[in-house]
């Protein structure tokens, strides 16, 4: 069913100081301890003694109805201490922000692109699909060196990927063989016949390392395949529902002076949430021991959710509301990509895909508006993350 809007989900508020951690429980019936201060969420997120490996132990409780991608023990996120750090460096060198900075002519000139092909389309236009799920497609593409990826495939196996409950359980098991077989594949190729892509690259890494088996090879080949097109995605969908709604006058300025997309950008990242909350209430975590967390002490064993949602609008760092100021950068950093060890290794190429993105629409298409009202939009449902299915729109 469509939800009524974006604000009450996507733009919560708090209204006076956050308490310590609380418990309650998943729709699986599994205890959870929710988190939401700040710094209480940083330490969550930080602190070793609270890991991601251990949700996935043998007496682990059930997160979500059934299984999917990011429930594989063997990718990166669900990898702790110094075998997460040795298949983070594999990745690492190639999302440094040099590396980024490079790359910013070539995703500009895709941005670009797509807009002239977004201008010739018939309206009203779906935005999702002509332009928001395009933009991360045709940059990891290039990246990966998979120029002419089937959009439709990926989107089919990025919906499934992060499932929960959209799909049938065997359906959600059967797309992702099928996208396991896609990535050993391409591993397969690029050992064959390297090229100057990210794939050759990783692969090229690991076979010299020589301690990563070929299962998490090919695991962190089609995370970062999905998890590129998906965070992007989920991200530009939801901050042009608010853009081209309320945040009419800040659409403007973005497209005015380029000069203002960084610091909008975080804040739309604090400010706007990608997250269904219906599902699990923050990042998860499980302590191995008992440890204390804003005066209470959880004991070991125990499941965590770091609310990063709600800490991003904690007023004890954050007094002003964010669309106040939207062009003035936080002064504490915002955690909507995370922080500690798993912070998002993409954050940066996300963070420069939404700057292009965010200015050079409105520079282009400053007139642009949705077809339709915020209340007939259909969102995503069942999934880990929530966004609308399409976002009709003309100008």
């Amino acid at each position: 069913m469509p939800r009524e809007s974006l604000m009450p989900m996507h733009c919560p508020r708090t209204t006076g100081p956050l308490g310590p951690p609380f418990l309650t429980e998943l729709s699986t019936g599994t205890s959870v301890w929710v988190v939401q201060r700040h710094a209480d969420v940083r330490q969550v997120l930080s602190d070793p003694r609270l890991n991601r490996a251990h949700l996935f132990s043998p007496d682990a409780p059930a997160l979500t109805a059934y299984p999917n991608l990011l429930d594989n023990p063997d990718i990166l996120i669900n990898l702790d201490g110094s075998e997460h750090r040795r298949l983070r460096r594999t990745v690492g060198k190639a999302f440094t922000p040099r590396a980024i900075k490079r790359w910013r002519p070539w995703v500009s000139s895709v941005v670009d692109d797509l807009i002239d092909q977004l201008a010739r389309e018939d309206r009203p236009v779906d935005l999702i699909a002509a332009f928001v799920r395009a933009l991360p497609v045709a940059v990891f593409g290039r990246l990966m060196g998979l120029d002419g990826l089937d959009r439709e495939r990926l989107a089919y196996w990025s919906d499934h990927a992060f499932a929960t409950t959209a799909f049938p359980s065997q359906q959600v098991q059967e797309a992702m063989m099928d996208f396991a077989t896609f990535g050993a594949d391409l591993v397969a190729q690029r050992r064959a016949e390297p090229g100057e892509d990210l794939v050759s690259s990783l692969v090229q890494a690991a076979d010299e390392d020589e301690e990563l088996t070929e299962q998490q090879i090919v695991s962190l080949v089609i995370l970062l395949v999905v998890a590129g097109h998906e965070v992007t995605t989920t991200v530009l969908s939801n901050a042009l529902v608010y853009l081209l709604t309320d945040g009419r006058d800040t659409w403007r300025a973005l497209g005015a002076d380029e000069g203002l997309t960084p610091a909008a950008t975080d804040q739309l990242l604090r400010g706007i949430s990608i997250s269904d909350r219906d599902v699990l209430p923050g990042f998860m975590r499980r302590a191995v021991e008992d440890v204390e967390i804003g005066g209470i002490l959880i004991p070991a064993g125990s499941m965590v959710a770091a609310d990063a949602v709600t800490a991003n609008l904690d007023p004890e760092v954050y007094p002003e509301d964010w669309r106040t100021h939207p062009f003035s950068p936080p002064d504490t950093p915002h955690l909507a990509f995370g922080a500690g060890p798993h912070y998002c290794l993409g954050a940066w190429l996300a963070r420069m895909e939404l700057e292009l993105a965010l200015h050079r629409l409105p520079q282009r298409l400053p007139e642009l508006r949705l077809a339709v009202s915020t209340q007939e939009i259909d969102w995503r449902s069942g999934l880990l993350t929530r966004s609308p299915k399409t976002l009709p729109a003309t100008w």
